[in-house]
C-alpha cells in the first residue's frame, strides 16, 4: 500500500458538510490500507475575513501579527477534520505547522520552507493514525508563526510529500484536473490526463490558478509525483503531472492556454541609450519589492531608447510613483502606463519540434483585429500583451486555431 499526501483547498472544506465529505474520502483511502497525511486550507473566505479584521485595527497590518491572525483559519479546519474522522471511527491527529515542525525563514506573510521534521508524523502513521496538518504555515527559528503567502497550502502539501518521500501528492480542488484553458471562457476546453512539469510550471506562472507556482517548483525539484483531482467527484483520475514527456505518443504542439488579467504596462520613453540604463530603471522598482514580468527595449535613432515592462495591476500606481523619481534621475522624456491590458500565453513542449507556432498565433489574432502590444517567448511558451477587452476572444480563437478541443 502507498503513502499518500492529500491536500484539500478552501472550497473543499468550505462548510461542515464538505469537511464531512473530505473525511469520508480520507476514510475510504485509509480502509484500502494506505497511509494518509492530509493538508488543509482554511475554510473558503476565512483568510479574507481575518485579513479584513486585521485591517480594521491597523490599515497596514504588522506582518508578524498578521501571520498570527491568519494562521488560525487552518487551525480551525484541522481540528474539525480530525473530529469528523473520529466520528467515522478513524483515528486521526491534527498538527499546526509549528507542531510538525515546518521550519521557515522569517519573511512574514511570504516565508519559504527550510526544513520539515517528519518524526512525529511518521510515529503517528506507524500507529495507524491519519495525520492532518495545517497548510500555509510554519515557524521560524525563533518560534514565530509564519505563513507562506497566498496558495501556500499547495506548497505545504508538496513539501510534506517530499519530506515523507510519499508515493503521490494529490491536490484536491473544485476542478477535476488541468484543462487546456479555463472552461468558463472556452466551454470546449478539454481535461488533460497528463501534463509535464515544465508545462505546468509555465501555466502556473502565466496565470493558471490550478496550482500555486511554488508548489510546482517544489514538486519538480524533489521529484514529487503530483496529481490534481476534484473533491466533489467520487471517481476520476484527474491530471497527472509527469517528470518526462510520454515518448509513446506524438506530443501535441500546444498543451494549454493561460491568461492573466492582473497586468499593467509601464513605458519609460526617451531614455539615454547607454550601459546600465536598464538597471537604473528597474533597480528602484525591484527595491520597492515590485515584481516585473515582461520587458521590451527599443533603440531609437537619436541615441535614446524606449523601455516597456509589465507589473501586477495592484502595484501599478506605486510603480508609477517610483518611476517619477527615476525619470528625473535618468533624464527620461516621459513615463506613461496602461492598466487595461491582459496577457495571453500558449504553452507546449511540442513547440521544440514544430515550426510555425508563433506565426499561427499572430495570424489568428490579426484575423480578429487584435493588436499585439508586447511579445515574450521561451522554448515552450509564447506570451502576448493585448488590450484587456480582447482577452476572451483571443483565448477562444487560439484554442480553436491549435485544435485544443480535440482529444489527443
Amino acid at each position: 500500500m502507498a503513502l499518500i499526501v492529500q491536500k484539500y483547498g478552501g472550497t473543499s472544506v468550505g462548510s461542515p458538510d464538505r469537511i464531512k465529505n473530505v473525511a469520508r474520502r480520507v476514510a475510504k483511502f485509509k480502509a484500502q490500507g494506505h497511509d494518509i497525511v492530509v493538508v488543509v486550507s482554511a475554510m473558503s473566505g476565512e483568510t479574507n475575513r481575518l485579513i479584513a479584521l486585521a485591517k480594521e485595527i491597523q490599515a497596514q497590518p504588522d506582518p508578524r501579527e498578521l501571520d498570527v491572525i491568519v494562521s488560525t483559519g487552518e487551525q480551525v479546519t484541522i481540528g474539525l477534520l480530525a473530529m469528523a474522522l473520529k466520528e467515522q471511527g478513524v483515528d486521526a491527529v491534527s498538527y499546526t505547522g509549528g507542531q510538525v515542525k515546518i521550519l521557515t525563514d522569517s519573511a512574514h506573510t511570504k516565508a519559504r520552507i527550510q526544513h520539515i521534521d517528519d518524526a512525529n508524523m511518521r510515529a503517528d502513521l506507524n500507529a495507524g493514525r491519519v495525520v492532518i496538518v495545517a497548510g500555509f504555515q510554519g515557524v521560524d527559528a525563533e518560534g514565530n508563526i509564519t505563513t507562506l503567502g497566498r496558495g501556500g497550502s499547495d506548497t505545504s502539501g508538496v513539501a510534506l510529500a517530499a519530506a515523507l518521500k510519499a508515493d503521490e501528492c494529490q491536490i484536491y480542488t473544485d476542478v477535476d484536473g488541468v484543462y487546456t484553458t479555463d472552461p468558463r471562457v472556452v466551454p470546449e476546453a478539454r481535461k488533460l490526463s497528463t501534463i509535464t512539469f515544465e508545462e505546468m510550471l509555465e501555466l502556473a506562472s502565466l496565470g493558471s490558478k490550478i496550482l500555486q507556482i511554488r508548489s510546482v517548483e517544489f514538486a519538480g525539484k524533489y521529484n514529487v509525483k503530483l496529481r490534481v483531482l476534484s473533491s466533489f467527484q467520487e471517481e476520476g483520475e484527474g491530471t497527472l503531472i509527469t517528470f518526462e514527456e510520454d515518448s509513446t505518443v506524438e506530443k501535441p504542439v500546444i498543451s494549454g492556454i493561460a491568461f492573466n488579467r492582473d497586468e499593467a504596462r509601464i513605458n519609460v520613453i526617451g531614455v539615454p541609450d547607454k550601459p546600465g540604463i536598464a538597471y537604473q530603471i528597474l533597480g528602484p522598482v525591484a527595491d520597492a519589492n515590485i515584481d516585473v514580468d515582461m520587458i521590451i527595449q527599443n533603440v531609437g535613432q537619436d541615441g535614446t531608447t524606449d523601455f516597456s515592462f509589465t507589473v501586477p495591476k495592484g502595484e501599478f500606481p506605486r510603480a508609477l510613483k517610483v518611476l517619477d523619481e527615476v525619470k528625473k534621475h535618468v533624464g527620461a522624456r516621459e513615463v506613461s502606463g496602461d492598466d487595461k491590458i491582459c496577457k495571453v500565453s500558449i504553452v507546449g513542449v511540442g513547440m521544440r519540434s514544430h515550426v510555425g507556432v508563433a506565426s499561427t498565433m499572430f495570424r489568428t489574432l490579426a484575423e480578429e483585429g487584435i493588436n499585439i502590444q508586447m511579445i515574450s517567448t521561451s522554448e515552450i511558451k509564447i506570451s502576448v500583451v493585448l488590450d484587456e477587452k480582447y482577452l476572451e476572444l483571443a483565448v477562444r480563437v487560439l484554442h480553436k486555431a491549435f485544435g485544443l478541443e480535440q482529444a489527443a
